[in-house]
């Protein structure tokens, strides 16, 4: 299947999350702020998000102008379910609440998450043919493989970010990470009621978790 404009507009727009894992490691760093204000800032934004979602899915009207405004950028479904850009600073923010006294555990696994959540959309949709749990194989492989690619060949060039592991991510604490976003990102852990989790809430959260044992 062809890549179409709207998905690729959509993960375009999700890279701006990055910003979310930038700002709880590096804001503290250089400017007078503590975890607690950048969490306070994620939490006000999560809270307008939802209270945005809450309105519109009460007011047909409301809806239908966010619809006209973010539809392109929009999945089939969206319109009338919470996006995905909320539950993403959601999980920002109980990353930044959780791990507020090791923010490199937020950095890694926002980044690695957010970056990861698109390679395997935009290469299960293009290259996407062996199918696996209504997903793509192939898709799921690129998932890990960026992960892995992040954690151990990247982030190295990231000033700070792993000096609490001598610079460098150890192999089992990358597998561990990667596998722990890979599944995450592959099969929604299951509600009572029927529903399901969203990766981009409980996926960073949870591989946050895993990265903190080591």
């Amino acid at each position: 299947m062809p890549l179409t404009r709207e998905e690729i507009n959509r993960k375009l727009l999700h890279l701006m999350a990055l910003l979310m894992p930038l700002g709880i490691f590096y804001l503290p760093r250089f400017f007078p702020l503590t975890a607690l204000h950048v969490s306070l800032v994620l939490g006000s934004l999560f809270g307008g998000s939802l209270l945005v979602e809450t309105l519109r899915f009460r007011h047909r009207k409301l809806n239908r102008l966010f619809s006209l405004c973010f539809g392109p950028l929009m999945r089939a479904g969206e319109s009338r379910s919470i996006t995905g850009s909320t539950y993403i600073i959601g999980g920002a923010f109980f990353c930044s609440l959780f791990f507020a006294e090791r923010p490199d555990i937020s950095f890694v696994v926002l980044f690695v998450f957010i970056l990861s959540d698109a390679a395997a959309a935009l290469v299960g949709i293009s290259m996407g043919k062996t199918r696996i749990l209504g997903k793509s194989l192939e898709g799921t492989m690129a998932c890990f493989a960026t992960a892995m690619v992040l954690m151990l060949l990247i982030f190295p060039f990231f000033p700070h970010v792993l000096d609490f592991w001598g610079g460098r991510l150890p192999l089992g604490a990358a597998l561990m990470t990667a596998l722990a976003i890979t599944l995450l990102e592959l099969i929604p852990i299951p509600l009572p009621g029927g529903s399901k989790t969203n990766d981009n809430l409980v996926a960073p959260v949870l591989s946050g978790f895993i990265l903190y044992l080591f």
